[in-house]
């Protein structure tokens, strides 16, 4: 069995010191969000207990779906690569980029080099933007990271997936399936339609939704939308691919979205008969400890699969 945690979202604070010169671009928005809202739910204590959690359960492989800054400050994307290395070996924690890594211009390649440890494949050393989709085999598993980050204008948390990730993405799935991997891809924004309002997006759903029905996959990871959901999409031939997203890693109990969770997916089984659990463990109250909230059998699971795009 291969035991992989899943987290998101974890919008690491509290901001470093900021310049009137940081706030001149879309980082204004993004700052004064933060000090009405964002600051005061997004909590590095909350953060603290999931991940104590996910250490005590020892997974084999954690997984982390984006949005670990805010503004994305150099300051911000330092600390964060500091973060990174208190998980565990790089080895063994997989990252992809989220919106607000990418926040402005610039900001994307800054990240690349810093976290470039958790977001390089087997066959590279050093990351950048044209490394994705990166390949990281484990054992039966195959870690496919996708990139849908992009700095975007003021207001705006689209992501974007195109053909050359398209093309590149189906020969890893083509590889992998070949050699009867259980293939995990791990994006930021949910490729399903209607899980998060239309500015915040990804543009391309029906292109990944076509090039993973035509590739095979068995499981597909997301953040951004700060809640913990279950979508499917049709796979190949008569096969169901659950889209499982989680909720913000630091979400406190008082918030509007779902408290702080992280997800337990446990794969066994061998290629044409694999299992796949789902155990959702997380915060339900602001003096109750970290618990399993729900446990699911995602494999098999009946369910209203959202066809893939013409």
């Amino acid at each position: 069995m291969f035991r992989l945690a899943h987290i998101s979202d974890v919008h690491l604070g509290p901001l470093p010191d900021v310049t009137y010169r940081d706030l001149a671009s879309k980082r204004m928005v993004g700052y004064v969000n933060w000090q009405r809202n964002r600051r005061h739910v997004m909590q590095d204590g909350t953060l603290g207990t999931i991940i104590a959690d996910i250490a005590a359960h020892a997974p084999d492989h954690l997984v982390v779906t984006g949005d670990l800054v805010n503004l994305a400050l150099d300051a911000e994307i330092d600390l964060a690569r500091q973060w990174l290395e208190t998980l565990g070996d790089p080895d063994d924690v997989s990252v992809v980029l989220g919106n607000h890594d990418a926040y402005v211009p610039g900001a994307f390649d800054k990240a690349c080099r810093s976290w470039s440890a958790w977001i390089s494949g087997d066959d590279t050393s050093l990351a950048d933007r044209h490394s994705f989709p990166y390949l990281r085999a484990r054992g039966q598993v195959a870690l496919i990271g996708v990139s849908s980050a992009r700095a975007t204008a003021p207001f705006m948390a689209n992501g974007f997936f195109r053909e050359d990730q398209s093309h590149r993405l189906g020969g890893i799935l083509e590889d992998t399936g070949g050699r009867g991997m259980f293939r995990v891809v791990m994006i930021h924004h949910p490729p399903v339609r209607s899980a998060v309002a239309q500015h915040k997006r990804l543009f391309g759903i029906g292109l990944f939704q076509r090039t993973v029905q035509r590739h095979g996959a068995e499981l597909v990871l997301h953040g951004h939308s700060h809640d913990p959901s279950l979508h499917w999409i049709a796979g190949r031939g008569s096969s169901q691919i659950p889209v499982v997203g989680v909720s913000a890693g630091g979400q406190s109990v008082d918030g509007t979205h779902c408290p702080a969770q992280w997800n337990l997916l446990e794969i066994s089984g061998e290629p044409g008969a694999w299992a796949l659990r789902l155990t959702r463990r997380g915060l339900s109250g602001p003096t109750i400890p970290v618990g399993r909230i729900s446990q699911t059998d995602l494999l098999g699971e009946p369910a209203v699969l959202e066809a893939a795009a013409s």
